[in-house]
């Protein structure tokens, strides 16, 4: 089923982002009947201020964090099945304090994150889940001492500090949100890695038989992205290869040779490649400095 393709992107997707800020475990079991948490978090000190780059996501992951995405709305039953796995936790943490006879600290119990691609006025209401104040709109909170939140993604202003949520939204939201990040600086810590992830999931979708519209809406709206990066790396890559060639051949790339380097480009691997090796400094520029 094409769910579980997208349950592993959602985990491989939440790990890599905050692998950089503390110990992430995906999944991670419970005691109790066999439960999988799909994100477990854990922050270290140090790393926190770093956080910022994540936004919303990183505002989430400021103490240790359960993240359960949903690729499809979030049931009652299932949003139950997040709670015992919480409740397991904690009772697991205070069994621990009981154990070395020391309280438990309530920055040590994780909060709860359920990430839903949308969530219904009945579903919110039914968890008494409400609008967290001086938080972003799509974040709701149940009472205090369950620590649990229901993320109603579709409810995220576009905005780049909820981003990194977007991404696991469905349809429009998601769409808009892989666009946001394809736009973002080539330099962004997150970009480069996060886009492999997206084009790992066109890839696992590609091979299912039985994909629902929004898949295959999705696997469409991916492939010119991954068709125009494919050809970008494969650009840099040649130009890499003549770089270093002249770097090897004439030691320094200096203003003439920097030059003769995007008319040599233009000419097939097979065909500059032997010019390289053969040509002297002095014949590269006469034949393809003029063209620059």
């Amino acid at each position: 089923m094409t769910r579980f393709i997208h349950d592993q992107f959602a985990k491989d997707y939440l790990e890599e982002l905050l692998k950089p800020y503390g110990e992430v475990q995906a999944p991670s079991r419970v005691a109790g009947e066999v439960r999988e948490i799909d994100v477990f978090f854990s922050p270290v000190a140090q790393q926190t201020t770093n956080l910022a780059t994540l936004g919303l996501l990183g505002k989430f992951a400021t103490n240790p964090a359960i993240f359960e995405p949903f690729r499809n709305v979030a049931s009652k039953e299932e949003i139950c099945d997040c709670l015992l796995k919480l409740l397991e936790v904690r009772g697991a943490l205070q069994r621990e304090a009981n154990k070395n006879q020391t309280p438990i600290q309530e920055l040590e119990i994780p909060k709860l994150w359920i990430l839903t691609p949308t969530a219904s006025t009945t579903l919110l209401s039914g968890f008494r889940a409400v609008q967290g104040e001086d938080w972003l709109p799509g974040v709701h909170f149940m009472a205090d001492y369950l620590r649990t939140a229901i993320v109603a993604i579709h409810q995220l202003p576009q905005t780049l500090e909820t981003l990194w949520l977007r991404i696991l939204g469905r349809g429009r939201v998601q769409e808009q949100a892989i666009n946001e990040l394809k736009a973002l600086p080539p330099n962004h810590p997150f970009q480069k890695a996060t886009l492999e992830l997206v084009y790992n999931l066109r890839q696992n979708l590609r091979v299912n038989q039985n994909l629902e519209e929004d898949d295959k809406e999705l696997i469409m709206r991916l492939e010119p992205l991954y068709q125009q990066d494919r050809e970008q790396a494969k650009l840099e890559g040649e130009r890499l290869v003549v770089e270093n060639l002249l770097q090897v051949r004439f030691g320094s790339l200096d203003n003439n040779l920097q030059a003769i380097i995007e008319p040599l480009l233009a000419l097939p691997p097979q065909e500059f490649t032997p010019l390289l090796m053969q040509l002297s400094r002095e014949e590269l520029i006469a034949r393809f400095g003029r063209q620059s």
